[in-house]
């Protein structure tokens, strides 16, 4: 998958920009504040995520403008496509001149990994963070798991609520049967595609770590459930887990919340057996955010046949010189968007476009 033109009209700090970039490494340098961020944003915004910053639509556009526009020229799947994109109330595609009902229709049609600093909380903050991750690259590979995450998330709160009712009104009891029969429905399809995910992901992040490493470390990965539903399908999957929040409406209507599920579950990571959170030096939890961004890849090429693009903010900074040269050889077979503020600081770069940014402008 290559980017082969992008343009962006009100965009953040970005009024009227057009570049196209190359089809190997693109060096997008500049000052601070001057827009390199939001280049690589905006291409991001394509995938049908939002915004790997957690902004709101809102804040994506210009302060200056009603609303943003955005278009992108790639080759992938076999042939040149385009898909626009519109931010005004809301995010409005349209797939080769075609105009989809929702952003969620977008996904999977154009695909795309980022690492930014604020990835480094994939290992340093808690297992909300590494939630999303896992929610995000399995939806960029198949939309539908999208659904269902949305659909157990809406159960989930209905049922919240309801705890909170019961205690002053008993006789709503019996409606925890409606809400948990939903819960368990949607909760076994989400966990049995995070663990297959995650099965996939964690001989990738492992080899790619020991890269980064020289091979003097070891990074694991696994998926951890708070509360494990028992069962290798889907029917197995529906009975345990309405058989576990039954179990647990005592304890979850004294606390008013669901305290079983996949809304509480974790991916565990691990260096050399010991806790990337906990014992992890700022080196090596850098690293392993990185190998799981990379391991992300590697799973969109095994599972789609497409290479993702990769969007790198300000990647280089903080590693020595071996593990830098890692990371440009293992990508160097990619597409690539490296923001930083000196072009000097890819100096084993060899092949590949520099595009310099300042103020929201190349």
């Amino acid at each position: 998958m290559k980017v082969t033109g992008l343009e962006c009209v009100d965009f953040r700090n970005i009024r009227n920009l057009r570049i196209e970039p190359c089809e190997g490494v693109n060096v997008i340098y500049g000052d601070n504040a001057q827009g390199k961020t939001n280049l690589l944003e905006s291409i991001w915004l394509f995938t049908g995520c939002r915004s790997f910053r957690g902004s709101k639509d809102s804040e994506l556009i210009n302060f200056n403008a009603r609303k943003a526009l955005l278009s992108l020229d790639y080759y992938g799947y076999d042939r040149d496509q385009n898909i626009s994109l519109e931010i005004e109330k809301g995010r409005k595609f349209a797939l080769n001149g075609v105009s989809l009902k929702s952003p969620s229709k977008i996904m999977s049609e154009f695909l795309a990994v980022v690492f930014s600093p604020v990835h480094l909380s994939l290992i340093k903050d808690g297992p909300y963070e590494r939630r999303k991750f896992l929610d995000i690259a399995i939806s960029q590979l198949k939309p539908k798991y999208a659904v269902s995450l949305s659909q157990y998330n809406k159960a989930i709160a209905q049922r919240n609520i309801l705890l909170k009712d019961i205690a002053y009104h008993g006789e709503l009891y019996d409606m925890l049967d409606v809400w948990e029969e939903r819960i368990a429905f949607y909760a076994g399809e989400v966990v049995r595609q995070r663990i297959g995910y995650v099965n996939r992901l964690a001989p990738f992040c492992g080899e790619i770590y020991g890269g980064i490493s020289n091979k003097k470390e070891e990074l694991s990965v696994s998926y951890v459930q708070t509360c494990p539903a028992v069962g290798d399908n889907k029917t197995e999957l529906y009975e345990s887990f309405k058989n576990l929040l039954f179990a647990s409406r005592k304890n979850d209507i004294l606390t008013g919340s669901t305290s079983i599920g996949p809304h509480r579950d974790d991916i565990e990571i691990k260096i050399d057996g010991l806790t990337a959170r906990s014992y992890g030096s700022q080196g090596q939890q850098r690293s392993a955010a990185l190998a799981l961004k990379l391991g992300e890849a590697a799973v969109i090429k095994e599972f789609s046949g497409e290479q993702p693009v990769a969007l790198l903010d300000d990647v280089m900074s903080e590693l020595d010189e071996s593990r830098q040269n890692y990371i440009l050889n293992h990508i160097k077979d990619w597409q690539v968007f490296i923001t930083c503020c000196d072009p000097g600081s890819v100096k084993n770069l060899k092949d590949g476009k520099a595009i310099r940014i300042k103020g929201g402008k190349s």
